[in-house]
């Protein structure tokens, strides 16, 4: 029987389409393809720590997992989106003809703005914003995020704008570009603008046969110039920085334009430069030494410490230098521990007692067993917990895990609906919601609650500057709540902590995986200079 390639995709409307435009074209040689739509990562199975798999794309990692871990077999990216370093396993097993890669200027009103000193345009892109005020240095540019659609609802509704800047390939595949829409040909593109991008495993020949059938190689060499060129300079969505390469057809020549700015526009480096196909291999490296050779390096470093964040955001937990690192430097941060944890002394009598079974439904639990007991003195028969971390934790410093589930409620329901379990111990703190003891005490199961820790609230007021903020918990919403509004970005750690969220912020985000690496991830996807959805 023919294997069915499973295609993963993003759920955005123009993800679909272009996941709709490989599984048509994998169908016309005759291999038989569904999608799988990739909405979050939090119920795949992760053997490994992210970092050990060397995933690094904000806008690719859900897609990558589901690959590594098999759910999917290939994945359909737009190619700018894509890290220049793919994880280990996974290679680039297609690029299709390219589509547009200019950008475009929709228009609010009309043109008579261009000749004004105080035009106003928008756009979230560093790269589009910087190459705007070098040409128009007395216009301002403001943010607009979103996908598509959403974008052009900001610009219709918009009172001050007079026009927003768009890739043209990402209207043109909705059928939503405006016979109005002015190309910028004069603005160098993100690399690899327009190309649409398939990834699947190196070892999976079968899929790897059928995907290069669709590569288009010329395609191919232009963006793998574009985007060496990007890797050489080490840039990312805090440097504006734009490449294309394009085959004349005259010539047979391979026509090569890159750019560097000042995020401000003030200053630039441009280079161009042609190669012959076949003798192209050093182009990228000629063209990022010849920037970096005239203060390339330089002209990034005059950005770098500038408070010209396109964001600050708060975080309720203090984090590590290097968890601060995975935060775009084009985002501000600061924390501070909006709880703080005291362990409480458990009697013997409850530990001999809750010998059979017991519920551990956070790190702070098994930190708080651990600072009354040995694990010499542990001898718990079924441990039953939530969340993978926990797990990790009790099996390291106390035994083995009987199951382990997402959330407190899908714990109690396993508990009751998969167990003979008629009585369990649940060490908790003094601040939990009540939906596992009131669950398993609705389904005559007797629950013997232990207050193992206090969770004790600490606020800290901040200031308006900050348009996010990063929560971990709902007693970190509590806290959060005594001395501060409501007028701001709730980014979430899962979806326990959402729902409190919910009650009081009008905006909520929710990470894919619940740690705070993914909260990290969402903040640079909100935030993020050049959307997906742009292409």
């Amino acid at each position: 029987m023919q294997k069915i390639i499973r295609i993963g995709t993003r759920d955005s409307q123009l993800a679909l389409w272009q996941a709709n435009k490989v599984r048509k074209e994998l169908e016309e040689l005759g291999y038989e393809a569904v999608l799988v739509p990739i909405k979050s990562t939090g119920d795949i199975v992760l053997d490994k720590p992210l970092y050990e798999l060397g995933i690094t794309g904000i806008f690719t990692k859900n897609l990558d997992i589901a690959m590594l871990n098999g759910d999917i077999d290939i994945a359909v990216h737009s190619l700018k989106d894509v890290p220049t370093a793919l994880p280990e396993g996974i290679v680039q097993a297609a690029v299709l003809k390219r589509a547009n890669y200019t950008d475009i200027l929709v228009l609010k009103d009309t043109e008579e703005f261009f000749g004004q000193p105080n035009g106003v345009i928008a756009t979230g892109s560093l790269r589009r914003k910087a190459q705007w005020l070098n040409r128009y240095p007395t216009h301002s540019v403001e943010d607009l995020r979103g996908n598509v659609n959403t974008r052009l609802e900001k610009l219709r509704t918009s009172e001050t704008w007079n026009g927003a800047v768009f890739a043209a390939a990402g209207l043109e595949r909705l059928g939503l570009r405006d016979k109005g829409a002015i190309p910028l040909t004069w603005m160098i593109p993100a690399p690899a603008q327009g190309a649409i991008m398939i990834a699947a495993l190196e070892n999976d020949t079968y899929v790897m046969d059928a995907c290069e059938q669709l590569n288009h190689h010329e395609t191919k060499v232009c963006v793998g110039i574009e985007r060496e060129f990007l890797r050489l300079l080490e840039g990312g969505c805090t440097a504006p920085i734009g490449a294309l390469a394009y085959v004349d057809d005259k010539t047979g020549e391979i026509n090569f334009k890159g750019i560097l700015l000042k995020r401000d526009g003030s200053k630039k480096i441009t280079v161009t430069k042609t190669a012959k196909i076949g003798s192209h291999k050093f182009l990228a490296k000629d063209c990022a030494d010849y920037v970096i050779n005239r203060g390339g390096k330089e002209l990034m470093q005059e950005d770098e410490g500038k408070d010209d964040s396109i964001a600050k955001v708060y975080s309720t937990k203090k984090l590590s230098e290097l968890q601060k690192e995975n935060l775009s430097s084009a985002i501000g941060i600061e924390d501070s521990d909006f709880i703080k944890i005291r362990f409480n002394r458990i009697s013997p009598k409850v530990v001999k007692h809750s010998h059979e079974n017991v519920a551990i439904t956070s790190q702070n639990g098994v930190e708080a067993i651990l600072n009354s007991f040995t694990k010499e003195e542990l001898d718990f028969k079924n441990i039953y917990c939530v969340g993978r971390r926990t797990k990790k934790l009790i099996e390291k410093r106390i035994g083995k895990v009987t199951h382990v589930a997402k959330n407190a409620l899908k714990l109690a329901e396993y508990i009751s609906k998969e167990t003979e379990v008629k009585e369990i111990t649940y060490f908790c703190s003094d601040v939990r919601l009540d939906v596992f003891p009131t669950y398993l005490q609705a389904h005559e199961i007797v629950v013997n609650e232990v207050e193992a820790y206090k969770t004790m609230l600490s606020p800290v007021k901040i200031s308006d500057e900050f348009s996010g903020v990063l929560f971990y918990s709902p007693s970190g919403i509590n806290s959060y709540l005594e001395v501060n509004s409501k007028d701001k970005t709730a980014f979430c750690i899962g979806e326990t902590t959402a729902v409190e969220a919910r009650k009081h912020f009008e905006n909520v985000q929710v990470a894919n995986l619940p740690s705070v690496d993914s909260v990290l991830e969402l903040v640079n996807s909100h935030y993020a200079g050049e959307e997906t959805s742009s292409n």
